[in-house]
């Protein structure tokens, strides 16, 4: 299963939609890891669109603002923003309260962090 991501690049006038592949596991039934996992792959595919010749970077979940709403049609989406840009990704059939706590635990401060020059945050 794919999920519809729709990235707008600072400076940039238009968004454009691309897709990433989801977790094995139902949007219903996300562990923490399957989370971080969609949050990752939202931070790639914005580099991707900044850098569509450059190296895989190393993705830090930290710095970055977010959002999880309700989708017109039904399901939520969830929106992150970072300098670079924002991505918005689904809409996902997951309940809203617990997708937001699962995103909430997985953006807790981490003991070890990448090194800056080839991190997406």
């Amino acid at each position: 299963m794919t999920i519809p991501v729709d990235v707008w690049l600072r400076g940039t006038d238009v968004a454009k939609t691309t897709t990433i592949e989801a977790p094995a596991n139902a949007p219903r039934a996300w562990t923490d890891d399957d989370v971080r996992v969609v949050l990752e792959r939202m931070l790639q595919a914005m580099d991707r669109e900044k850098n569509p010749k450059g190296e895989a970077k190393t993705i830090a979940l930290r710095s970055l603002s977010w959002i999880v709403n309700p989708y017109e049609e039904g399901g939520v989406v969830i929106a992150i923003e970072i300098t670079l840009g924002a991505a918005i990704a689904g809409p996902l059939d997951v309940d809203k309260g617990e997708l937001e706590t699962m995103i909430k635990r997985v953006l807790l401060p981490q003991s070890v962090a990448p090194a800056a020059s080839k991190t997406v945050h």
